[in-house]
Order: structure tokens, then C-alpha cells, then sequence
């Protein structure tokens, strides 16, 4: 899905001019924001009281969990009504996309959310491939044919994005994924547990979201639609880091949990330290390739037209900042872990002050989009930090100890790996 993510991204800025992609990324981030507000209320309630429950259970926690979407869908679509009699006294293209279509798009995604909670929830992971397959596939082929039409535009990208969604909400119902038919079976028991749940869940989400986006903000309104396009570039081949981070999150946080419901303090923190010094070890060579082609990357993804820009030096910026990544992600899973999820909370709150703040200076300072990705670093130095003093409250460990952990059980795997291929070879 991240190639097919990259694919897209790289079809959209050949396709419109520099200004026009940083209008339709400010109108994604935008979405995605506001979104947050339905995906951190529902996502985790749901999956919690619906994962391993009986059929009894789960229709009633689905059916409870449509009714609460249903709600917040439906408010934020009403919200949305008297802001379109403002439109015309708005001047910013990306603001104006938004006002005039997320109630349709927040409508025609609900059951596309829904099913995906679903499928989540069941661990049928091969039905949730095919839902985002027909949601990214159908929009890159309405794109293609805009493009060989000669169609393409802001407005026409954006009805593209509508149709794809709508359809692949249609896909879901009538495949019975979205399990709208158990809305008869909600109770109001339910509907409160997910409520109590998803009402602490959202501030963290929603917290989490406003850090990615307001980069954004700044610099849509700071340095124009253009600068936004060429940071939102150099920052779009940042998802290949992602797919480390998320395997190995996925594998990672079930040991940390055995450890510490067997109360092996210990063991958690050091199999936090592991999977930190590897994956950071693991990052540094991809680091130092991707800072001597990012030129080409940025060529091949963006075109031409955006070679000679500082798209490129933001993307080695970016990857740079990521050997901090691992630090940062896997201490706030071990945080989560021991039940001190409060503490990311107010790291995350601590972390978008001091994004707006360096950002805000930074392009004071530079005056392009430099003072906002070399700052970018503080907010996750800050991170890194904390997670770090409060887990030696937990249980005492040396930083540095992280990497040299890391690099051991690198060495062990590299000898695995070579007593794996060496009799492979000799049999061959």
C-alpha cells in the first residue's frame, strides 16, 4: 500500500503545477485532521470491545460503534454547512477546497471507516488489503484517465478522490464488511462503554495528528501553496521508513507485554534497547544512500520541475532525523506497555508547542522551507528525552546502552543469517 501511496503521490505532482499540489496537500492534511476526531474516538474503543467477543457481542458493540460514528459524522457535517456561506470571503485555494467538499467526502468515507474497524477487529487482514487495493487503485486509474483526457485539475482531483471513496464504501456494504445491518442491535450500555473509552482516546490521537499537520499550516500560510508542495515532497519518501517502524512495532510490542505482565523489568527495557539499536543501525546505510540520491528520488517522483528546488535537501534532512525515529517510536510503545500512556499524552502536547514555536522562528530566521524541516528535529529530541527520564523511573538503563545492545544482536543476526546461507551453498 506505500508503494501504491508513492505511485499516486508521484503521478499527482507531475501532473499539477507546484502550487496546485500544495493546495490539494493542504486540503489532505486538513481532512485527515478533522478526521481524527471520528478515527481517535472509534478506532481503539471499537477493536478493544469487539476483538475475540462472541457473535452475541460483536453485533452489538458494531451496531453501537455505527450509531457513534453515525453521530459525529452527522455533527461534523452540520458544522460544516454554515462555514460554506463564508466561502466566498475566503482567499486561500487549499481552505476553500476543504470548506466546500469534507461534509460529502466525511460521508462517502464512513462506511469505508467502518469496515476497516472491522476487518481489524477480526484480523482479517486479506479482506483489508482488498478494501484500500480498490480504494487506491480506483483513484489512481480515475487520475490516469484524467490525465490522458487532458481533464486533470485541482477540481477534477478532487472528484476523483470522492468517487473512489464512495465506491469503495459501496464495495465494503455489499460485501457486508461494514456490518451496517447490526445498527438494529446496538444497546445503550454499548454505545456508552465506547463513548467513555474513545473520549480519552481522541485528545491523544488528536494531539498526535495536530504535531504531523501543523507543519503543514505554517507553511501553507506562511510561505504559500508552492514552498508547501516542495516540503510535502521531500517529506512523501519518508513513508519507506515507515515500513521498518511498523514491523517492527507489530512483533516488538507483544514480547515488551509478556515481560511485563510477568513483571521482568528487565526484560522489557532490554528488549526495548534491542529493537531501538537495531533498527537505528539498520537505518544508518539506508540513511546514507538516500542522502546521496535524493536528487534522483526527487526527479523520479516529482519530475523535472522540482529537481532544482529544496525538495531534495529537505529529504536528506528528513532522513537524517530519522535515526532518532526508532528512539522515539519504540519508547512510547514501551510507555503504552507499562501503563503510563498519560505521559505520552502531555509529550505529545509538549512536542506541537515546540513544533509551532521552532517552526514559527525557523522560517523567521531561513525564510523558506529550510527553518521549518532543520527544526523539525527539536520536537523529536524532546520526545526522545522525556520517554527517556520517565522510563528509568520505571527501571534504571544508560542511553547509550541502546545502540550497543542494538549493534550485539545485529552481529548475532548477521551470524544466523550467514550459518543459514553457508550450508544452503554447500548443498548446492
Amino acid at each position: 500500500m506505500i508503494v501504491l501511496s508513492m505511485i499516486t503521490t508521484a503521478i499527482i505532482f507531475r501532473a499539477l503545477p507546484i502550487a496546485r499540489a500544495g493546495e490539494w496537500g493542504f486540503f489532505q492534511a486538513t481532512f485527515l485532521l478533522i478526521d481524527t476526531f471520528r478515527s481517535g474516538f472509534i478506532t481503539t474503543a471499537f477493536i478493544k470491545f469487539y476483538a475475540g467477543s462472541d457473535e452475541k457481542r460483536t453485533a452489538e458493540v458494531a451496531g453501537s460503534t455505527w450509531f457513534v460514528a453515525l453521530i459525529i459524522t452527522g455533527i461534523l457535517v452540520v458544522l460544516n454547512v454554515p462555514a460554506l456561506f463564508f466561502a466566498k470571503y475566503v482567499t486561500d485555494d487549499g481552505l476553500l477546497l476543504f470548506i466546500k467538499w469534507f461534509g460529502l467526502a466525511y460521508l462517502f468515507t464512513l462506511p469505508m471507516f467502518m469496515a476497516t474497524c472491522v476487518l481489524q477487529g477480526e484480523q482479517r487482514f486479506d479482506q483489508l488489503l482488498y478494501v484500500r487495493f480498490v480504494n487506491r487503485g480506483s483513484f489512481i486509474l480515475f487520475i490516469i484517465a484524467l490525465i490522458i483526457t487532458k481533464k486533470m485539475s485541482l477540481e477534477t482531483l478532487l472528484y476523483a478522490y470522492l468517487i473512489s471513496n464512495l465506491i469503495t464504501s459501496i464495495y465494503v456494504m455489499l460485501m457486508g464488511w461494514s456490518r451496517i445491518s447490526t445498527l438494529a442491535k446496538r444497546s445503550r450500555a454499548s454505545i456508552m462503554e465506547i463513548y467513555n473509552f474513545g473520549k480519552y482516546s481522541v485528545g491523544t490521537t488528536l494531539s498526535s495528528n495536530m504535531f504531523r499537520t501543523s507543519d503543514t499550516y505554517i507553511i501553507n500560510f506562511m510561505l504559500g501553496p508552492a514552498a508547501l508542495a516542495i516540503y510535502n515532497l521531500g517529506q512523501s519518501l519518508m513513508q519507506l521508513v515507515e515500513v521498518p517502524l511498523v514491523s517492527f512495532a507489530a512483533t516488538g510490542m507483544p514480547i515488551l507485554s509478556a515481560h511485563y505482565n510477568q513483571g521482568n523489568r528487565e526484560g522489557v527495557i532490554h528488549t526495548m534497547k534491542k529493537y531501538i539499536g537495531m533498527l537505528t543501525i539498520i537505518l544508518l546505510p539506508a540513511c546514507i544512500i538516500a542522502c546521496l540520491l535524493a536528487d534522483f528520488a526527487i526527479g523520479l517522483i516529482g519530475g523535472g520541475k522540482y529537481v532544482h528546488t529544496e525538495a531534495a535537501n529537505v529529504f536528506r534532512l528528513f532522513m537524517t532525523f530519522a535515526l532518532l525515529y526508532p528512539a522515539d517510536r519504540f519508547s512510547a510503545l514501551t510507555l503504552d506497555v507499562i501503563h503510563r500512556p498519560q505521559v505520552n499524552f502531555y509529550k505529545v502536547l509538549v512536542m506541537l508547542a515546540a513544533n509551532i514555536i521552532f517552526d514559527y522562528l525557523g522560517i523567521l530566521v531561513l525564510g523558506n522551507v529550510y527553518g521549518v524541516a532543520i527544526t523539525t528535529v527539536v520536537p523529536v529530541l524532546i520526545a526522545v528525552i522525556i520517554s527517556y527520564v520517565e522510563l528509568n523511573k520505571y527501571q534504571k538503563y544508560s542511553f547509550w546502552s541502546i545502540y550497543s545492545a542494538g549493534w550485539f544482536e545485529t552481529k548475532q543476526l548477521y551470524k544466523q543469517v550467514l550459518s543459514m546461507i553457508r550450508p544452503s551453498a554447500a548443498k548446492g
